[in-house]
């Protein structure tokens, strides 16, 4: 750890105690976690402490844990049938569908988070603050748009996509999905071709809502193939050699 970032860390720790769960290094910025009862006395803090003046708000982001470390995405091959579906499932020997279930990593109450990203104009300083919800059935995190103004359309986003509520929002609502959409998109447990379709029923000249009528899928990334356009020399001439 850098000497600014331990600075910071050591004033994080004598500043705040017992209030902060952990402070970690990643990427190169600090990422302190606190308890979601004590999110606004910290962000308070964090933005009026001379030592600290976390004055802005740069971003927040929703994230979902449940299968956080897991993966069935095996991009380095294509099934013969192309890019449709090539992925060899790690924990069941079949295709992956839309359905399947995959055990969660992680505890009760450590699903749902909220991440902010601050920044410190005064010191030339980021920190990651990171707060889980305590209920993953009904996930609520108390509003920070009274500490950061800027907050407020990061919220909605968090709420619209991840179904995060936001306790003392100003104007909790979607921003951009549909408000008659059903679910949370970027919730591990949401298919990608979602729930319903909608189109223009001249004879009742309005937009209706459906059942989705195309079948799930998901699209594995474009590999790049081994042919001779990313071999060496050497690896062509013996290409070459075996054929």
């Amino acid at each position: 750890m850098s000497n600014s970032l331990q600075q910071l860390a050591d004033t994080l720790r004598n500043t705040f105690a017992d209030k902060l769960v952990s402070v970690e290094e990643g990427f190169g910025e600090l990422t302190a976690e606190v308890n979601v009862d004590q999110l606004i006395e910290v962000a308070s803090t964090l933005r009026d402490n001379e030592d600290l003046a976390f004055q802005q708000l740069v971003d927040l982001c929703g994230v979902d844990y449940s299968q956080f470390g897991q993966t069935e995405w095996q991009t380095n091959d294509a099934s013969r049938s192309g890019f449709s579906r090539g992925v060899d499932s790690g924990t069941t020997m079949g295709r992956l569908q839309f359905g399947d279930e995959l055990d969660s990593v992680v505890s009760e109450g450590r699903r749902f988070a909220a991440v902010y990203h601050l920044i410190s104009y005064r010191h030339n300083r980021r920190l990651r603050l990171r707060v889980f919800a305590t209920d993953d059935d009904f996930p609520v995190i108390p509003t920070v748009t009274e500490v950061w103004r800027v907050a407020d359309w990061y919220e909605r986003e968090a709420f619209d996509l991840f179904g995060i509520l936001f306790s003392g929002h100003p104007d909790l609502r979607r921003i951009l999905t549909d408000y008659g959409f059903v679910g949370h998109p970027f919730r591990k447990d949401f298919p990608l071709v979602g729930h319903v379709e909608m189109r223009y029923d001249p004879e009742k000249e309005r937009v209706v809502y459906e059942p989705v009528s195309i079948e799930p899928r998901v699209l594995v990334p474009r590999v790049k193939r081994e042919d001779h356009r990313y071999l060496s020399a050497d690896q062509a001439d013996e290409v070459q050699d075996d054929a």
